[in-house]
């Protein structure tokens, strides 16, 4: 990495001034709202397939009747080109996976969470400074950009798709992300999983770059499927595993709210009824997580972030029970769960003040339905 990443130089330097006029006619013009922004992909001076697509067809999901019938809000566009959610959770469609793909840029800047070369740009943060600094004094003669707007932004997002594409990144030349920042801290599990994932990457708030890879790895294909796999594997590897009835992982009140009522409830009835492992992720560190994770054949809770915790060690034939709101219902996992050969099941709440309740009984039910 050394030899890669120099001082800022003359030759840089000469060029400053130029990259100067052209970010900050970019911000001008997104704030008139005349932004006719390029992306930087598109004026890559090489691209090529990493991985080849593919298309394969969905199994259904796991549910009791009637659930859908509850659901009153959805992400659509999780859903595209389906209006309502039942489609997709009805399985048997024809699903079409790009290929992963890279881009070789040349000549580019970083600056406070963007890209910049001329008039092309590509977003990294979804919420760059009102006037960015300018001083960069940092030169890479080859970069490779891993992390992402929605990874930057979420850890569930970071987890499962921006750490895949690290891997890629170390092919292709300095693995790099942005700098954290009082907008972007780090968060607060991610050294931990860096560290048993060995990621070491370059983490900068500003620099030029001479080349710079970026990647289109949004796509659910093998390539994908088997780098989260090593993943997991990465981290299966630290902790003595054997397989265990299940884990329940707390949401409690972090994040988006989505404040399950009988949450405490529903999981002392799991560990006393099936054997379940609780776990506050929110209180525990990132070992004991992934120690009580480790072997389960069912991963079980609301719907969110905290899930990854065990869905990265999840193994295939395994299953994820997300607890719905009834108004906002999303199916994220089910993409994951559908490329690594596991199984995805959930159950629809019941609104309760500014919450939702989950009824004990349908979890009972809905966990006999998963196949053995």
């Amino acid at each position: 990495m050394g030899s890669d990443v120099s001082q800022f130089s003359a030759s840089a330097a000469g060029k400053q001034h130029n990259w100067t006029l052209a970010a900050y006619r970019y911000i001008a013009r997104k704030r008139l709202g005349k932004n006719q922004a390029i992306d930087l992909k598109s004026i890559a001076s090489k691209s090529w397939d990493i991985a080849p697509g593919e298309a394969a067809v969905t199994p259904p999901a796991i549910y009791l009747p009637g659930q859908m019938e509850r659901v009153t809000g959805w992400e659509g566009k999780r859903f595209y080109p389906y209006v309502h959610p039942a489609r997709t959770m009805e399985g048997g469609i024809n699903a079409l996976q790009g290929p992963t793909r890279g881009y070789l840029v040349k000549d580019v800047w970083l600056v406070d969470g963007a890209l910049y070369k001329g008039k092309a740009s590509h977003w990294l943060s979804q919420k760059p400074s009102r006037f960015p600094t300018v001083i960069v004094d940092n030169e890479i003669d080859r970069g490779a950009i891993y992390c992402t707007q929605n990874g930057n932004s979420w850890f569930g997002t970071w987890l499962m798709e921006d750490c895949p594409t690290y891997a890629l990144a170390c092919n292709e030349g300095t693995p790099v992300t942005t700098a954290p920042s009082a907008r972007y801290p780090l968060f607060t599990q991610g050294p931990a999983y860096e560290d048993w994932l060995d990621m070491k990457p370059l983490r900068l708030r500003s620099a030029f770059f001479r080349e710079l890879v970026l990647f289109d790895d949004m796509s659910n294909n093998r390539s994908r499927h088997a780098r989260y796999r090593a993943m997991g594997d990465k981290l299966l590897s630290h902790v003595p595993h054997a397989p265990h009835p299940g884990v329940f992982l707390l949401r409690g009140g972090d994040g988006e709210l989505r404040m399950l009522r009988n949450e405490l409830e529903l999981a002392e009835h799991l560990r006393v009824t099936r054997g379940f492992r609780v776990v506050n992720p929110l209180k525990s560190d990132v070992p004991s997580i992934i120690a009580a994770c480790a072997g389960a054949k069912v991963v079980i809770g609301v719907e969110g972030s905290q899930l990854v915790h065990g869905v990265n060690v999840l193994q295939a034939g395994g299953c994820v029970v997300a607890l719905q709101p009834p108004n906002r219902f999303v199916s994220y996992y089910k993409y994951l769960t559908d490329r690594d050969h596991q199984h995805f099941a959930f159950v629809v709440g019941i609104p309760e003040g500014d919450g939702f309740r989950i009824d004990i009984d349908e979890v009972e039910r809905t966990l006999d339905l998963i196949p053995r």
